[in-house]
């Protein structure tokens, strides 16, 4: 099955060497380019891709107001692919629903990985990120119980709230269903439903609510 691929970066040339790299694998077609956040909401909308390879600083619309929106029309997965890794930008897409965060400077064939990662529902974080947004978790503590995503938390069952907890350990499809002795389709089916009762919009959101929670 061809993974779609929608290139949003304001750079012609980046978008070219991106789309050399991508195209190179045998499972993924480029499907379009974008040079600015609100043309990348309409190609969305218009070829509705798997994934969307977007650039955070781009002229008029941003990339993490473009994220939103993608996201929350459910339009496809976005991987965020910036040169900055500035903790504001970090926190801002992954909150606007971005599947994962990876910087310019990432080897083609992890590239590839990646985009065949979110592809698959799973989340995908550059090292350097990881590392700073683990520590600024344990840093900040469990939110209070008042907390806006409490009433939700309510409604997920006990297997729900394991599944949850799984994801804020940032445990894959295939891992969570190793770990709790499911199939990985099962796993999928769950994490499917956790999303949806939460509101989240990625498995990143779900993860960070998690860890918000006190549950991972």
């Amino acid at each position: 099955m061809t993974i779609r691929v929608l290139l949003a970066d304001d750079h012609a040339a980046i978008r070219a060497g991106l789309r050399l790299m991508l195209e190179q694998a045998p499972d993924i077609a480029v499907v379009g380019e974008a040079a600015d956040g609100a043309v990348a909401m309409r190609q969305a909308t218009a070829l509705r891709p798997d994934v969307v390879l977007m650039d955070v600083r781009m002229p008029g619309t941003d990339g993490i107001s473009a994220t939103r929106e993608i996201t929350s029309a459910g339009l496809a997965e976005v991987l965020i692919l910036t040169t900055f890794d500035i903790d504001e930008y970090v926190f801002g897409a992954l909150r606007a629903g971005a599947a994962g965060f990876l910087l310019k400077s990432v080897e083609p064939g992890d590239l590839v990985d990646a985009v065949r990662h979110v592809a698959a529902g799973d989340g995908v974080l550059a090292p350097e990120v990881t590392r700073r947004l683990l520590t600024a978790f344990v840093a900040a503590g469990p939110a209070p119980a008042s907390t806006t995503a409490s009433p939700a938390l309510g409604t997920l069952t006990g297997r729900e709230r394991e599944i949850l907890a799984a994801l804020g350990r940032g445990l894959s499809n295939a891992d969570l269903a190793a770990s709790l002795g499911i199939s990985e389709a099962t796993a999928k089916t769950h994490v499917s439903r956790v999303l949806a009762k939460l509101g989240c919009n990625s498995r990143v959101q779900a993860a960070i609510l998690a860890k918000e929670a006190g549950l991972a």
